[in-house]
Order: C-alpha cells, then structure tokens, then sequence
C-alpha cells in the first residue's frame, strides 16, 4: 500500500500480482488489486479480480458491494443487482449496498422493491440525504403525493436544501410550518 500512497500503482500491480502468484486466494492482494485496477481505470481488470475475490471469498460482502458498483458503472445491471443482494443477505446493515440495489431497481422501475430497500436504507442512514431523496422521488413516480410530502417535510428539518430540490422537481409545494 505504500507504493499506493506514493503514486508507484504500476509497481503496486507488480506486487500484487507477485503475491498472487504465491498465493492465487489473498483476500488482501485481490482486493487491492480490484482496488487500483479500478482507480487506473482499469474496471474489467478491476471486476475480473472482484470475480476471483468473491469465488474464493464468498462471505466477503463488501467485495460482494464493490462487484456490484462496478458492474452498474459498467451497465450490467442484472449483475449489479445480483451482487448487490448477496451483499446484504451477507450483510443486512450494509446501507450503501441496499442504496445501490435501490438505485437499480429504480432505473429498471421496480418501484415496490425500491421502495422497501431505500426503506433499509434509510433506517440504517437515517441522517443522510440521498436514500430519502431517492425515495421522494419514487413516491412521486408512483403518483403517491402525500408521501413524498412527508419525506420532504422531513427532509426539511435537516437538509432543506435536497427538500426544495424536491419541491422544484416534483412541483410538491410545501406551506411552511407555522
């Protein structure tokens, strides 16, 4: 990782690869691997070495989450989803993981399903803007109005400014508290 830190990635795949040769199942060395094949923009290399991490290392679950990034980057969704499920059955308080399968529901517009995982989401990230966002915006898509009312009514104690996103794009005005 040092070689990393200096900026030496083609010398950190010479190690990892070094390493793998040794030992064909590091947890370590593949993931690492995946990790700077993946910031030299590398994302075949990076979810071939993610393939090979998660063979060996099925019970991984953030590999599992970071095949699943990867494969929505690079459009195979249906894979992405897979993936995505196997990280939080592994891991069910894994928020980004039920983010990103939420993310893909939505795009193939399974609207009930992403629900329920941006509903995951937001019970372990109760704080953060984007899952509540996300599912504002899937109660507006479902034509649901007083739903989405509400999360942006939430979102206003906290983020107001992800709640007038909402309002401008849904076209959801909400009276002020009085």
């Amino acid at each position: 990782m040092a070689l990393l830190v200096f900026g030496q990635r083609a010398a950190a795949l010479q190690r990892f690869d070094a390493m793998l040769a040794l030992v064909p199942d590091d947890r370590y060395a593949l993931g690492s691997l995946a990790h700077v094949r993946a910031q030299l923009g590398d994302k075949a290399g990076a979810i071939e070495a993610l393939h090979r991490l998660v063979a060996v290392h099925p019970g991984h679950a953030a590999a599992w989450f970071n095949l699943g990034y990867l494969l929505d980057e690079t459009g195979q969704k249906a894979e992405a989803e897979s993936a995505f499920r196997q990280a939080t059955r592994l891991e069910p308080k894994m928020d980004r993981a039920w983010y990103g399968l939420a993310l893909i529901l939505i795009h193939e517009r399974r609207f009930d399903e992403a629900v329920e995982a941006l509903r995951h989401n937001t019970e372990l990230q109760p704080m953060s803007p984007y899952g509540w966002y996300q599912l504002a915006r899937v109660h507006a898509d479902r034509h649901e109005p007083d739903e989405a009312v509400k999360i942006i009514r939430h979102l206003k104690g906290f983020e107001p400014k992800v709640a007038a996103q909402l309002e401008r794009e849904t076209g959801l005005r909400i009276a002020p508290s009085a």
